[in-house]
């Protein structure tokens, strides 16, 4: 089954285009999550963050820029997207240009906010000095009670918004010290003993199928989804449980070669997408079946290579390939990705659903691969059963890490084991332990 409701009251900003909705949520998030810049409609899906205020959880959405009646297909999304936050928002902050006077595109977003009969808090951001304020007051004019000066970009005015929008909600109980034979109820479970969901990134060149993907995963519409390539230009995650593992998909933009990235949007989007590389555990690697293997696949299956990140080569479009040779487009995947060798293959059709749930027990085993620990006693007899022929002696082993697994062979030479050497000793690792689907890292120590 699959499931991918908070239950945290959540908290929708709206506003038209480059009225600095991304910089609001980014500071009361506290962490960069949307793409800030001056260039209007960065935003173009909505992105969900966990905020708290004064112990008061909640989830915060930050939409796309909305233009109501705008009848080209980016905005008319965006505006699908919106409508699929307000319709679960226990409130909205309608953020507004203080520097500007009130547009058409104000009067028809304040019109279709009175029509959904939620609560609403304006917000005048740029208002960032006393003698400001006063512009702020033009806006009353839009007919809603409650109004608040701010500066996004300055932190300015937040606790009057905040005390106001989180009003109502619960809020967490302080945590007291434990009086000598208070009975405080069961002890929390060691870290280490938690279940973690697994955080995966899903990543490949612009318009190969993975905000459809991401769609077809979760069950929901959460990414916008358009023949145009670079649609998805931040990135957006959303949880599921499937089979009791709780799983959470980040949908990155499509990574470009930094020099073939001309838009200020495009470029930032690089970033963000590596970052989320380096945040998750296993990657899903997608590629267009119709085009075959190009080299910026093998450039960005590099980067989840060596942020040393699990990793599933997802051949998308597969029912629109005209050869429908599985095993002569294997052969093309691993010649021109032979450093995944370790990486299985999935064929699907995303948008026809067609294998995808096959992708969730690959990701689960690719993640218990990826944090799998070998004990000494094993890696010892492990290497006592190795047909060693190599000039460098390894005498014995340990793991140092996991994610990815990491081990250290202690050596009677200084220095690393030659290529061969080193592949070997992996691919014997590979098979013994099942390490499937993850790099294996190797470092030698002279005993």
């Amino acid at each position: 089954m699959i499931e991918g409701v908070s239950s945290l009251p959540s908290v929708v900003i709206v506003g038209r285009p480059n009225v600095g909705k991304s910089t609001l949520f980014n500071a009361i998030i506290g962490q960069r999550r949307s793409i800030v810049g001056n260039e209007p409609g960065i935003t173009r899906d909505r992105i969900y963050g966990e905020a708290a205020y004064r112990g008061r959880k909640f989830d915060l959405i930050d939409t796309g820029g909305i233009i109501p009646n705008d009848a080209e297909m980016i905005p008319t999304q965006i505006l699908k997207q919106a409508r699929m936050a307000f319709e679960t928002a226990a409130h909205i902050i309608f953020l507004i240009d203080g520097r500007s006077e009130i547009t058409g595109v104000d009067r028809d977003l304040a019109r279709m906010l009175h029509k959904l009969g939620k609560p609403v808090s304006v917000a005048v951001n740029k208002i960032d000095s006393p003698q400001r304020e006063a512009l702020a007051h033009e806006f009353h004019g839009l007919g809603f009670k409650h109004l608040f000066p701010v500066s996004a970009e300055h932190r300015l005015g937040f606790e009057d918004l905040l005390d106001h929008v989180t009003e109502g909600f619960a809020a967490e109980p302080v945590a007291r010290k434990k009086v000598r034979g208070e009975d405080a109820g069961p002890e929390p479970e060691p870290e280490e003993e938690r279940t973690l969901p697994i955080k995966i990134a899903i990543i490949g060149r612009p318009n190969v199928g993975k905000s459809t993907l991401l769609n077809t995963l979760t069950g929901t519409e959460r990414a916008i989804v358009s023949p145009v390539a670079g649609t998805t230009r931040d990135a957006v995650d959303e949880k599921v449980t499937d089979n009791g593992t709780e799983y959470v998909f980040v949908d990155t933009a499509g990574i470009r070669r930094k020099g073939k990235t001309k838009l200020m949007a495009e470029k930032l989007s690089v970033v963000m997408a590596r970052r989320h590389l380096r945040m998750s555990h296993v990657a899903l690697l997608v590629m267009d079946a119709s085009e075959g293997v190009l080299a910026l696949d093998a450039t960005i299956a590099g980067y989840a290579h060596e942020e040393g990140r699990a990793i599933i080569l997802v051949v998308n479009k597969w029912d629109a390939s005209k050869d429908k040779n599985k095993s002569k487009f294997i052969e093309q995947i691993r010649d021109n990705l032979k450093f995944l060798e370790y990486a299985p293959i999935a064929f699907v059709s995303a948008e026809k659903r067609l294998g995808t749930r096959g992708l969730f027990p690959l990701i689960k085993k690719a993640y218990e691969a990826a944090s799998r620990r070998i004990t000494t006693g094993e890696l010892n007899r492990f290497v006592a059963s190795l047909e060693w022929e190599y000039d460098m002696k390894i005498y014995y082993m340990t793991q140092a890490n996991v994610r990815p697994p990491t081990f250290v062979a202690f050596t009677d030479k200084a220095g690393k084991l030659h290529f061969s050497a080193e592949r070997y000793l992996a691919n014997r690792l590979r098979e013994r332990f099942d390490f499937t689907g993850t790099p294996i890292v190797i470092r030698t120590k002279r005993r």
